[in-house]
């Protein structure tokens, strides 16, 4: 018989199957017990704060495999500056394009967005955890500006990228030009020194 932790994934998959189906303010644990092949008292086991402490982590769930796809697309990247204007790019159609995460953005965004707020701390060191090593390389390479601090700017990078995915404001991320201005001569104006040539 598995154990409880190995049950975890098949609970976080049932209840995101239930949020698309129901919606989040509608999901009820016995929804989930349903979706997910297991009892309520299971669910409580292994999530021990009931139906938040479920839906907050199927809100994490769901960002976990996000980031992991978006680390897939830039993994063939030459250097950070491409590395970030293929994350940017990726990222917005993926948000644009996620079906769940619009439907609830436009029904139910009052109990979304807490619990994307709650998350939203752990995938801004995800992402620093994820840039400090590129960031690192970049230094030893000596195209780091003198003074930048690895730490500090991956901090920013994580924060303004987190940002600009959902709210792009005057950028138009669908747009190639437009994205590669925004990372040459916003994002990492003060971070990289300028590129000796054009690529």
């Amino acid at each position: 018989m598995a154990e409880p932790a190995d049950l975890r994934e098949p609970v976080l998959a049932g209840a995101y199957a239930c949020i698309a189906r129901h919606g989040l303010a509608k999901v009820t644990l016995d929804d989930v017990a349903k979706a997910s092949g297991v009892s309520r008292a299971t669910i409580y086991r292994l999530f021990p704060g009931g139906r938040d402490q479920l839906l907050r982590e199927t809100v994490g769930w769901e960002m976990n495999r996000f980031f992991a796809d978006l680390a897939d697309a830039v993994a063939d990247a030459p250097n950070l500056p491409r590395r970030l204007e293929t994350a940017l790019t990726f990222a917005h159609r993926a948000v644009r394009d996620h079906t769940v995460l619009q439907k609830t953005l436009a029904h139910e965004p009052g109990a979304l967005l807490p619990l994307m707020t709650v998350e939203q701390h752990r995938v801004i060191r995800y992402i620093s955890d994820y840039l400090r090593p590129v960031l690192a390389t970049e230094e030893a390479a000596g195209r780091l500006r003198p003074g930048v601090d690895v730490d500090h700017a991956a901090d920013f990078l994580a924060r303004m990228g987190l940002s600009l995915i959902g709210s792009p404001g005057r950028w138009d991320l669908e747009d190639p030009d437009a994205v590669r201005t925004l990372v040459r001569t916003e994002l990492l104006a003060g971070i990289l020194r300028p590129d000796p040539a054009p690529e």
